[in-house]
């Protein structure tokens, strides 16, 4: 099969087209005929050499979640068969004709998505899931606050949010990607360019943040927060050391800090994530209540430029890569 490679750590153009063999799925496993590779950060961040595989991943091959027909299933496997329409999270190799997901990480095609639509989902709706719903706890009617609102994590926070009944707000870098979280629901947007989020926020207050900046942040996002409430961490691009927390505020106002990354889980993990989705989640997506953003579809054999596009922050929602071969 062709298979996009990290030839080695570097720059976009370290992204090369290769042959390699099929992999062959393990007992509990299904090999997937790829249509589509939703792209993420990690994946940039494992080109670089800052972000290896956990353990039985592809070393070289990145790519968290595609979408595509079953081809072949493991010993193990009953809840799917040869030819279903799935889309799947991966521990890696997204970005390839054939890709190997563990059964249980698997999810049917949503109807009415393609499967461009469909590959852009896995990554951002677990993340989402598991950081918002299950460690945030956000609740009917609370206040939530994502920042990165225009990313491919924003607009499904943003989306899901809304359709549980939360009040959303959001932070993006420009008044076009301000606008475009409004659409998908937001109650209010702010370009942090312009205006700082805490001073506009600071009346209201908020039950729930989602954040994946870090740095300065991170004092700003605690003040902000209810009586109970929680700041959950997926990232912290602009770091993750502060000297200026007054954890006398976690105390007075019982709040609750808590983060995670999502690769590393153990699939048992994942997969009783995945049955979560379906039942709370799968419906939404099906009764016309969450649209997926695509900013632009290249095909496989550019990587490179998609890279490039993810790393200029130029895009809204997702970046997809699709296999015509």
């Amino acid at each position: 099969m062709k298979a996009v490679v990290i030839t080695q750590p570097g720059a976009p153009d370290v992204l090369q087209i290769r042959e390699t063999d099929i992999p062959k799925p393990g007992a509990n496993e299904v090999l997937i005929k790829v249509y589509a590779a939703g792209i993420n950060r990690p994946d940039v961040f494992q080109r670089k050499g800052n972000y290896p595989p956990p353990p039985g991943a592809p070393k070289d091959i990145p790519g968290l979640e595609v979408a595509g027909t079953i081809e072949q299933t493991g010993d193990f496997v009953t809840d799917w068969k040869v030819g279903d329409q799935v889309c799947a999270l991966l521990t890696g190799g997204g970005y390839a004709e054939y890709a190997l997901a563990h059964a249980g990480h698997c999810l049917p095609l949503p109807h009415g998505f393609d499967f461009a639509e469909a590959a852009s989902l896995p990554e951002t709706v677990f993340t989402v899931w598991h950081n918002v719903f299950q460690r945030g706890a956000l609740q009917k009617g609370e206040n939530f606050l994502v920042h990165g609102g225009s990313s491919g994590i924003g607009i499904t926070a943003i989306q899901l949010a809304k359709a549980f009944g939360a009040q959303v707000f959001t932070t993006a870098g420009s008044d076009e990607k301000c606008q475009a979280c409004d659409e998908l629901g937001a109650d209010l947007s702010i370009n942090y360019k312009k205006e700082d989020f805490e001073e506009i926020l600071k009346t209201r207050g908020m039950d729930v943040i989602l954040d994946m900046v870090g740095g300065s942040y991170i004092p700003k996002n605690m003040r902000l927060l209810h009586a109970d409430g929680r700041l959950v961490f997926i990232n912290t691009m602009n770091g993750n050391k502060v000297d200026s927390i007054d954890f006398g505020l976690v105390m007075k106002n019982r709040l609750t800090i808590t983060g995670s990354t999502l690769r590393n889980r153990d699939p048992e993990f994942k997969s009783k994530l995945a049955a979560e989705i379906k039942q709370h989640v799968w419906p939404i997506l099906e009764n016309g209540k969450f649209k997926s953003v695509i900013s632009r579809q290249f095909q496989l054999s550019e990587a490179a430029q998609a890279h490039t596009l993810m790393e200029s922050s130029g895009h809204i929602g997702k970046i997809v890569l699709v296999n015509n071969w």
